[in-house]
């Protein structure tokens, strides 16, 4: 589509890259915490400062940018999101965590898939681009949020929650254990060889 193109193209022109830091790749809350409390995890989290984020992203993934795609949360909420849904911060996680966010918003068009995928293949910073592989977890995500119970969790407010222990909070979501682990297993045979995919809280 040439006008998306031409959009996403000029975005690229105008907008700094930024870097993870540099323990991303270890982090990995799993699924087997829910008597820990929120805080204490997020404690461990070597989360960038919202300063730290490529503006591009926020451009998409910012609630209060004037082109967020539904879903949009701030970096606070989207890292509890991370420890609900038991993921780490490696692109694939990051992919499955942004598509479950992006669904359970339940009314995300075609369109609006396309601008994110294209945005995210082709205009993030390197160390946040998806490639193929990591957009199959996004489908898988994306899809899960549509069908799951949870509804609209970037509206939930985590920060009220920080000292309540994490089952809690995911049993007031919605969030369903059995059903997150079905979906890493099914994930696992889809992208077998990843480094994401062997650590799946399965």
């Amino acid at each position: 589509m040439r006008s998306l193109d031409d959009f996403l193209t000029n975005i690229c022109y105008n907008y700094p890259m930024a870097k993870a830091p540099s323990d991303y790749a270890k982090w990995n809350p799993g699924l087997k915490n829910g008597e820990k409390k929120l805080a204490s995890i997020l404690k461990t989290l070597p989360a960038n400062e919202q300063a730290d984020i490529s503006s591009i992203v926020k451009l998409f993934e910012n609630p209060s940018s004037p082109v967020a795609l539904p879903g949009a949360v701030s970096l606070e909420r989207h890292d509890c999101i991370h420890i609900m849904l038991g993921r780490g911060l490696l692109p694939q996680d990051e992919a499955f965590v942004i598509g479950f966010t992006m669904g359970t918003a339940k009314h995300i068009t075609g369109f609006e898939e396309s601008i994110f995928k294209k945005a995210s293949m082709y205009l993030y910073p390197k160390q946040y681009r998806f490639s193929k592989n990591n957009l199959i977890a996004f489908e898988l995500g994306l899809r899960y949020g549509k069908a799951c119970k949870v509804t609209e969790i970037y509206e939930f407010p985590f920060e009220e929650y920080e000292q309540e222990k994490i089952s809690v909070i995911r049993r007031k979501l919605g969030v369903s254990l059995h059903e997150l682990r079905q979906i890493y297993r099914a994930e696992k045979l889809l992208l077998p060889n990843t480094r994401c995919s062997k650590r799946l809280p399965v």
